[in-house]
């Protein structure tokens, strides 16, 4: 095509025999045919011999991390991207008691890695320079948790907060705050409602926070400037046994990744001051119902318990996800992106099997 376009030589009309789509059309008549000639596959690449329960990762210095929570062998490993060796090397190895948990926060240049754990309390990491290795910094005031079972870091303004989710009936979700010294318990949110997944997301310039938990539908909380805490606002309706929630962007377009064990989890809109349906996946033992997105392609990766998690890919004409590929991984419960300095990732963790490590790779048709 790109020849045609330069020759001075007289040539007939070249017409496209396929796709069905492209049939027929003259190729002098085409822009280009770049979008239409690339696709992109996973590839497994290695496996992190563990398993785990979440994959983080963080950037600092140049160079990019991973923290694993593996609680099978009591450590959140944390890994470090080799630029020589073009590999992730095991770096640091934080010891603990039935880890769940590692979440790394960058303040000020500093890194913090908070590790929540079912059992000897939960602490916080942190990056010490001089021996290049993660020290205890304190530990967290957990006498309102029983049973973490999520995770979530984020900023209001220039205040940095995280949050643990409780998935025991006797435990509270809190709210933790950082005060230059070190992260104390700030807030302590709904009880006996046994959360399993909290995410934070801006709804029209607004900071909320978004509860899931097996005993109600998930709710929704708004920050008050005012008091400075967050304040119950509304519920999700008809969103039962949710088990996670993760907020993504497309374009301008907010939406939430709802998940259910069984039944279907669900991609819902932000429209008009509400969340509503766009589109339900069949689950089949489902934890995770993860988005993420490589420049301008965006992904659904639904982990199932019981047969192939099935990756979708966004439709921009049809605005749904269709199936793109399968991928077998025992027990999956979280798939986490981790870009390099030219090379994208998927880390799948396993609750039953090895951590699943597969290359994001741009194929050209074309060649």
């Amino acid at each position: 095509m790109m020849w045609l376009k330069s020759t001075n030589a007289t040539v007939s009309d070249v017409l496209c025999a396929g796709p069905e789509e492209m049939k027929g059309k003259r190729l002098n008549d085409m822009a280009s045919l770049h979008n239409e000639c690339i696709s992109t596959d996973f590839i497994p690449l290695h496996s992190v011999s563990t398993e785990s329960l979440s994959v983080d990762t963080f950037s600092h210095k140049n160079d990019v991390y991973v923290a694993i929570a593996a609680p099978n062998i009591e450590s959140c490993m944390v890994l470090q991207w080799d630029h020589i060796e073009m590999n992730f090397r095991t770096y640091d190895n934080i010891t603990g008691q039935s880890i769940v948990g590692c979440k790394s926060v960058i303040i000020q240049d500093q890194v913090f890695v908070i590790v929540a754990q079912l059992f000897g309390g939960s602490h916080i990491y942190k990056f010490d320079e001089d021996q290049s290795k993660f020290t205890k910094f304190q530990d967290i005031e957990v006498s309102k948790i029983s049973k973490p079972n999520d995770i979530e870091a984020f900023q209001i303004g220039n205040d940095w907060f995280f949050i643990i989710a409780d998935s025991s009936k006797a435990g509270l979700s809190t709210l933790y705050k950082w005060n230059d010294k070190g992260f104390y318990s700030y807030q302590s949110l709904h009880e006996w409602f046994r959360d399993t997944d909290a995410e934070f997301v801006n709804l029209d310039g607004k900071a909320h926070l978004i509860l899931a938990s097996r005993s109600q539908v998930p709710v929704i909380y708004q920050w008050s400037r005012s008091t400075q805490k967050f304040a119950l606002q509304g519920e999700i309706p008809n969103m039962e046994d949710v088990v996670a929630v993760k907020a993504f962007w497309i374009k301008e377009d907010l939406y939430l990744a709802m998940t259910r064990y069984i039944g279907d989890s669900k991609v819902l809109h932000w429209t008009a001051k509400e969340f509503s349906e766009v589109q339900a996946l069949p689950s089949r033992g489902s934890m995770i119902l993860q988005p993420f997105s490589f420049k301008e392609r965006y992904y659904l990766a639904l982990g199932s318990d019981y047969t192939f998690s099935q990756v979708y890919l966004w439709d921009a004409e049809e605005k749904v996800f269709e199936r793109f590929k399968e991928v077998y991984i025992q027990a999956p419960r979280s798939f986490t992106v981790v870009s390099t300095d030219r090379r994208d990732f998927v880390f799948a963790s396993s609750f039953k099997g090895n951590t699943q490590i597969f290359e994001h790779i741009i194929i050209d048709l074309s060649l």
